[in-house]
């Protein structure tokens, strides 16, 4: 049995000083991949509203349908984002998975990107983000370009990118604590590295060498460590003084 008490100590050892410094970290939640109802999908959407922790749900417009509106209507700490068209990689065989990349013109991933907020749009309402999520993370400057006039105010991607980086109009909020393990059992993370990883990015956050922490996770894969990590994670800084989960376009407004 997992000891949480001692797996989470260094992030509640480095809570405690900043509130000992009279700050708080602020941390913001997205999950990709949703199309529709599932009971994966169920337990994100417990789990969260439990522990008052917004949700960014990523959908992928093309196959979505209002089945999944009709899900998430009374779930009013979910807001849904635009996570590229069809998820459906365009790369050539040997490359990084790409739906929106350099393999086609930029104006016609444009396009699809268009007709995919405007689908949101229709579904959603003013629940959907102004943030744009590449599938897998990836997307083209060319295509990033011309995000602000097809509605985006920001994009978020992982780590230390920033494609954002120089276009007028456009924000970057990323996610930087992937809880899933890709390249090994993809299931959950080691729940220790989690949290050491999670009072890393804290430290550097209160220092001033990083601004909001991204959690991210993808409720489709998650195995039984992924979902107690988290809901270790929600119920230690949900009750923190020195944290506060905050909606990810609510960041984007002040970056």
């Amino acid at each position: 049995m997992t000891d949480w008490q001692a797996v989470f100590a260094p992030v509640r050892d480095e809570l405690d000083l900043w509130q000992q410094e009279g700050l708080r970290a602020q941390l913001w939640f997205r999950d990709d991949d949703a199309v529709e109802p599932t009971g994966q999908l169920d337990r994100l959407i417990s789990i969260t509203g439990a522990h008052d922790v917004p949700l960014l749900l990523c959908v992928v417009p093309q196959p979505t349908s209002k089945a999944l509106r009709e899900a998430l209507a009374e779930q009013e700490h979910v807001c849904v984002a635009v996570h590229g068209f069809g998820h459906q990689n365009h790369a050539p065989a040997g490359e990084k998975a790409e739906e929106l990349g350099p393999h086609r013109p930029a104006r016609i991933v444009a396009g699809e990107l268009a007709e995919a907020r405007a689908k949101l749009l229709d579904l959603y309402g003013e629940r959907l983000s102004s943030i744009l999520v590449p599938p897998w993370n990836r997307i083209a400057p060319d295509v990033v370009s011309l995000l602000p006039e097809l509605g985006f105010a920001g994009i978020s991607t992982f780590g230390t990118a920033h494609e954002a980086g120089g276009v007028a109009g456009l924000a970057q909020l990323n996610t930087h604590l992937d809880i899933i393990d890709w390249k090994g059992t993809r299931g959950g993370r080691d729940p220790e590295w989690l949290a050491n990883e999670l009072a890393r990015l804290l430290k550097l956050s209160r220092n001033g060498d990083a601004g909001p922490i991204g959690v991210l996770a993808h409720h489709l894969v998650h195995d039984e460590p992924a979902w107690q990590f988290l809901g270790q994670l929600f119920e230690l800084t949900g009750s923190h003084p020195g944290a506060r989960w905050c909606t990810a376009d609510a960041l984007i407004e002040t970056t």
